[in-house]
């Protein structure tokens, strides 16, 4: 008789316990490659879709923004480690190292914790949802309009960003593919920033001094060209140096506006960052993702500022 009861009251109960599981918080880490004032416009977009998700589902959905204070893969991956320890209901990352971010993602993987990435792809093999541009594309894009600016003749230079960062690496790839389709334009030296525009003005500004008939720049990420407008305002070479940059920061914008660059290929980090988390939402609930969301490219220009 007593198992009788308790076995009725297991059965009136699980609805109950459904009901609550179904409520319950659900709590998601975002780790971009650095901070930097780009992924604070992607962390926007995140906590806007937590936001959003909260209100239309009734349950607390919370996204934890944890950046590195610097691009460095082994400051990255240690805190993506105390991530999992936390078991999240989900990981949203940016990778700066496909090869060297692999191994702690396994154990997310191993630990039955869905990932995304967002403004970078995935390591090869791993069934992980990327958000994002088209790498190539907004790179290509960006050495077509400098190669037009030039009149598809002169020296170039490209600042690389991050390396090992699967999207700068692919930008840089696609930025040198445009160029060699024209023979007089000549790729005369790389920087590498590390995603800091400090770095990035130094280097640009080192560059230049020692191509002095350096007739453009392309970029890799965000903090590069602004970097690059900076030096070639202090070299007071604006309207001799072309720069087609990337990326809607507010430096960005402002360099434009002056005159100092002539546009800028961006991504829409609000709105990656928006997107992973439904994608990492979805993925939590046990619904299917699809392999990439790209939220698509802006041409920005002085005249598309001043409308």
């Amino acid at each position: 008789m007593k198992k009788a009861l308790l076995a009725t009251a297991a059965l009136l109960l699980a609805p109950l316990a459904a009901h609550a599981a179904d409520n319950a918080p659900m709590r998601f880490v975002m780790i971009p490659k650095a901070v930097h004032p780009w992924f604070d416009k992607a962390n926007n977009g995140a906590q806007s879709a937590a936001a959003l998700l909260s209100k239309a589902t009734g349950r607390t959905i919370t996204v934890e923004y944890r950046a590195p204070q610097t691009a460095d893969v082994s400051t990255q991956n240690d805190i993506i480690e105390r991530a999992i320890a936390t078991h999240p209901d989900g990981l949203i990352l940016d990778l700066l190292d496909e090869k060297g971010n692999r191994s702690i993602m396994q154990e997310a993987v191993d630990e039955k914790i869905p990932m995304t990435v967002f403004d970078s792809l995935p390591p090869e093999g791993m069934d992980i949802t990327a958000v994002g541009a088209d790498f190539c594309e907004q790179g290509s894009l960006a050495a077509e309009r400098l190669a037009k600016l030039i009149n598809h003749k002169g020296e170039v230079a490209i600042m690389m960003g991050v390396p090992t960062a699967p999207n700068h690496a692919l930008r840089a790839r696609c930025e040198l593919k445009v160029f060699t389709k024209y023979p007089d334009i000549k790729v005369v030296a790389t920087g590498i920033d590390n995603d800091s525009i400090e770095t990035a003005q130094k280097q640009a500004s080192a560059i230049m001094q020692a191509h002095p008939n350096l007739a453009g720049w392309v970029a890799c990420d965000a903090a590069g060209p602004v970097g690059i407008g900076q030096a070639i305002r202090e070299s007071e070479k604006v309207g001799k140096v072309q720069e087609v940059g990337l990326d809607n920061l507010t430096d960005m914008l402002q360099l434009i506006k002056d005159g100092v660059v002539d546009s800028s290929a961006s991504s829409r980090p609000e709105m990656q960052g928006y997107w992973a988390v439904i994608a990492a939402w979805q993925k939590a609930m046990g619904q299917q993702t699809p392999k990439n969301i790209d939220t698509g490219i802006d041409i920005i220009t002085k005249a598309s500022l001043s409308k």
